[in-house]
């Protein structure tokens, strides 16, 4: 029998080279103001505005210098405000996107973020619509383009944090994996493994659907072999499965759910400067050994579990798939956590915090603090 389930998606997705040629112009069909949310260089969003303008659009470019904060969004809201938008475009990684994301849902509000924001804040509903928001991702990892939440770190409480509403879906998703050609080695690892952690952990949780599923099963060995490819030069066709994974990451998170990977990175990211990505490459292979230890192998949780370690395996030619990747991984450039600013006399703490996160929630077999302590002691 076909458990019931719901979809939850952009309003349209575009996906292929040459695709972002097409932005301007369907992005002038929903407004004629545009706020263009770009990365810390403002050169690589040139050729978006320039498309704008030329289709007749007033734009306003605002620069997202890092993973956002709670005041670079309130920065970006008292300049959006003043513009007032019509729309809102995120052309930019993971970070771009969020911010972005987040301004489309509070721009047309004079609400304060921490009214919305969950863990930190009053976690109450969007009281109105976003903006129509547009997500063009330049990074194979996040998998923001396709999802309902926008990340936030709020350093005051050392912690990342959601605002998180259906509406905040984006009105286009436009994925055109030629924007991620010549990333630079170290993003395209750590982006990599985090897109790869996006479609294993919603395969393993507790609130996979028959569409996750779909989307997943073919997508973890696809996403492994192109990362593995990727570290040995860059492949445009290696770049279009990233980017392939990278959405169905999004799409199944959005859908099912993450796990102890995102649910300890998240309070990891808002106590040090370390890349999302890189934490959650980071910890995948602890996290995978500890699925393993705890889990029945006749559940089903447990068959998955063992699905994803044969994926491994075949991944890197290996008996232990896992191990391999973690060597592999680190191997190849990947900070511990050690070295990411992750102290041991924080570990305890981290692994607390991490427990009341949301990601944790969906996680097969509910890890108490003290197995955490030990993911993060295996992960230094």
């Amino acid at each position: 029998m076909i458990p019931p389930f719901g979809i939850l998606a952009p309003a349209r997705i575009l996906f292929g080279r040459g695709r972002a040629a097409e932005a301007p112009d369907l992005i002038a069909a929903m407004g004629r103001q545009v706020v263009v949310v770009h990365g810390r260089d403002p050169a690589r969003a040139q050729w978006l505005l320039d498309g704008l303008q030329a289709a007749g659009c007033k734009t306003m470019g605002h620069p997202c210098p890092g993973e956002p904060t709670l005041d670079m969004l309130t920065e970006a809201l008292e300049a959006a405000r003043r513009f007032r938008p019509d729309v809102v475009v995120s052309l930019g990684g993971g970070a771009a996107l969020d911010l972005g994301k987040a301004v489309a849902a509070l721009a047309p509000t004079q609400a304060d973020p921490l009214d919305h924001l969950e863990v930190v804040g009053r976690g109450l509903p969007l009281a109105t619509a976003p903006l129509p928001f547009v997500a063009i991702p330049t990074t194979s990892g996040t998998g923001a383009e396709a999802t309902k939440n926008a990340v936030i770190g709020v350093p005051d409480h050392a912690r990342k944090v959601s605002l998180r509403d259906d509406r905040m879906l984006a009105r286009l998703a436009l994925i055109d994996p030629g924007l991620t050609d010549g990333t630079p080695r170290a993003i395209t690892l750590a982006s990599g493994l985090d897109a790869i952690t996006q479609v294993i952990e919603p395969y393993l949780c507790t609130r996979a659907t028959p569409f996750t599923d779909a989307l997943c099963k073919p997508a973890i060995p696809a996403g492994l072999a192109a990362l593995v490819r990727l570290m040995e030069g860059d492949d445009a066709d290696a770049r279009d499965v990233m980017a392939w994974v990278s959405l169905c990451g999004g799409l199944a998170l959005a859908n099912a759910g993450l796990g102890a990977v995102h649910g300890l990175a998240g309070v990891i990211g808002g106590q040090t400067d370390a890349p999302h990505g890189a934490l959650c490459g980071a910890l995948l292979p602890h996290v995978l050994r500890m699925h393993q230890s705890a889990l029945d192998p006749g559940s089903t949780y447990g068959q998955r579990a063992t699905e994803v370690a044969a994926w491994l395996r075949g991944a890197f030619d290996a008996a232990d798939g896992i191990s391999t990747l973690e060597t592999w991984m680190h191997d190849k450039g990947l900070p511990r956590l050690s070295a990411m600013g992750v102290q041991p006399a924080h570990h305890r703490a981290i692994a607390e915090a991490a427990q009341s996160a949301s990601s944790m929630k969906a996680d097969p077999t509910g890890p108490d603090a003290e197995t955490l302590e030990k993911v993060l002691a295996a992960a230094s």
